[in-house]
């Protein structure tokens, strides 16, 4: 599992560093360009807003002083300016959407391509220490980039905010301004003493929204099953068991918010009526126009606004900081991963070479043998069934041969990924079209449509081409276990390897099927070495590798 508290220092570190990424990235040049001109954008708006606020002040004055003339003059202005600020408001809006997709798209996809290198999905899903990366990578990545530049955006007008209006707010009143810095000041301290604890808040309501809604995943991707076994009972408590996490911790977060809202509602309204308790007495005394009045309102609005970012943005600020957390536990799991192996098992490949080098291989569970030095060559062309006690020794043979980590030691030669195939006993189809699951990427221009209706045909599934509507159809038509199964042996008839690991794969096919199998393995000269079950049902000549207790192992002679 992961930690929940990430130390402030390695998380800024860790910020700064996903900026200073992007920044240097293929797409930073473009990045700089949206994100000066949105900063021009921006400072357009402050002067602008400068504006505003006098043509508000004379407006507010012809009024008071019944000028006709000067009331339509300033009116015009009023309207010109609002137009400029909505026509800049909107393009400014447009810059940083734009810019915050950008963003979202380069830490994306340089995130897909760090979790799916050198198996890190895999060996991070086996480790255990990291929570619902898939969250991590689609949601907080948006959240992150999302946030970040609206707080940037937020930081830099409420300075470019404070700049104008400081020079404003004086020139009415020197008390004033004292009074919305002084007040400011009070509203944030108070704001982070009664909302901190919102942090670790949100950062757990991410996790236990990211349980409730993988259990309802599991529990649609498992339906048959579920209904099989009758586990409805079970998964309800499951799921009733997280849904009730989640609302102790909702609960929390809502009563924080109330307590919070308290404050930061009052200190809001308060705003609108401190500046005319100072200022009002002055018009009262015939000091200062009418005008001035409204001028000073919307300034001193305007000036508690930029220094209170913190109370405004507060939930803002919670939520983000914890996404800030989470993604750097992710990035922190990530490298930790790669850094490690799962296995001291080494892994060489050699051209047409299948052997083991005093391979020892243990139970994950109590690191008990399971298979002691083994030291074998496999010759080609060559079928060798693995036989034991029970299918784990194969099992960990299997899987380590796949390069997939399990204790123990010794060299595995194997040859490359195009020379060798694996088959396990749970089949797995890739998302795609009926041809992408059946032709493996980079031979689409090789295999012929005859051919791939062929092996369907040998393997008597050919059906399956007219449930997908031929072979640029969708792959998401209902098949049976046993279907799965026979496709992904075709897909590995297709790619033609030189040799073939099946573990367990009689579990899910008749025995006329499995021979059926292992004869066009056979006609096509693909070594087979099979962890299987049902040992009668192969009629080939085969070696037979047989597993005893405690990891011992002896080779016997070719059977027919």
């Amino acid at each position: 599992m992961d930690q929940q508290q990430v130390p402030l220092k390695i998380t800024a570190a860790r910020f700064l560093r996903a900026v200073g990424i992007f920044v240097g990235s293929e797409v930073g040049t473009k990045a700089k360009f949206m994100f000066v001109g949105l900063m021009v954008l921006l400072c357009g708006l402050s002067g602008m807003n400068v504006v505003n606020n006098y043509v508000g002040r004379n407006f507010m004055t012809a009024i008071a002083e019944r000028q006709y003339a000067e009331f339509i003059r300033q009116a015009v202005f009023y309207i010109g300016v609002f137009a400029c600020l909505t026509a800049v408001g909107a393009l400014a809006r447009f810059v940083e959407e734009r810019l915050a997709l950008l963003w979202r798209e380069f830490l994306t996809r340089r995130s897909v391509n760090l979790y799916l290198d050198n198996e890190v999905y895999y060996r991070l899903d086996a480790s255990g220490r990291l929570t619902h990366p898939d969250q991590r990578i689609s949601e907080d990545i948006r959240e992150f980039t999302v946030t970040t530049l609206s707080f940037v955006i937020m930081i830099f007008s409420a300075s470019l905010t404070v700049l104008t209006f400081s020079g404003v707010l004086w020139s009415i009143s020197p008390v004033l301004f004292g009074v919305a810095v002084l007040y400011a000041a009070c509203g944030s301290y108070v704001t982070i003493a009664l909302g901190r604890p919102l942090i670790g808040l949100n950062y757990e309501r991410l996790d236990k929204e990211a349980s409730f809604r993988s259990s309802l995943i599991h529990v649609r991707e498992n339906a048959e099953s579920v209904m099989l076994t009758r586990g409805e009972e079970r998964q309800k408590n499951l799921l009733l068991h997280r849904l009730d996490d989640l609302i102790v911790n909702l609960r929390s977060i809502i009563a924080l918010n109330r307590n919070l809202g308290f404050f930061t509602g009052g200190y809001n309204w308060m705003i609108q009526i401190v500046p005319d308790l100072i200022i009002a007495p002055a018009f009262i005394r015939g000091e200062i126009e009418f005008g001035v009045i409204t001028q000073s309102g919307a300034a001193f609005a305007m000036l508690v606004g930029a220094f209170s970012l913190i109370v405004r943005q507060f939930n803002s600020i919670s939520n983000f900081a914890a996404v800030v957390a989470r993604l750097s536990s992710l990035i922190d799991a990530i490298e930790k991963t790669q850094t490690t192996t799962g296995s001291a098992i080494e892994m060489t490949e050699q051209k047409g070479c299948l052997a083991y080098d005093r391979v020892t291989l243990l139970s994950a569970t109590d690191e008990s043998p399971l298979v002691k030095e083994l030291s074998l060559s496999i010759p080609v062309g060559a079928v060798l069934i693995l036989k034991g006690p029970s299918s784990a020794p194969g099992t960990a043979l299997f899987r380590a041969t796949a390069g997939i980590p399990v204790p123990g030691s010794g060299r595995v030669t194997r040859p490359d990924a195009d020379e060798i195939s694996f088959v396990s006993q749970r089949p797995y189809l890739p998302p795609g079209t009926l041809r992408e699951v059946l032709v493996r990427p980079g031979k689409e221009g090789e295999i012929a449509d005859d051919q791939i209706v062929d092996v369907l045909r040998e393997l008597a599934i050919e059906s399956v081409v007219g449930r997908a509507d031929g072979l640029d159809g969708s792959s998401g038509w209902g098949m049976s276990v046993n279907e799965q199964q026979l496709l992904a042996i075709a897909n590995v008839l297709l790619a033609r390897p030189r040799f073939v690991f099946l573990d367990r794969i009689d579990a899910t096919l008749a025995p006329e099927q499995f021979r059926n199998i292992l004869r066009m393995f056979s006609e096509r000269s693909v070594t087979c070495i099979i962890n299987a079950e049902a040992r009668e049902a192969c009629d080939l000549p085969h070696a037979v590798l047989e597993f005893g207790e405690g990891g011992g192992w002896r080779l016997l002679p070719n059977e027919g």
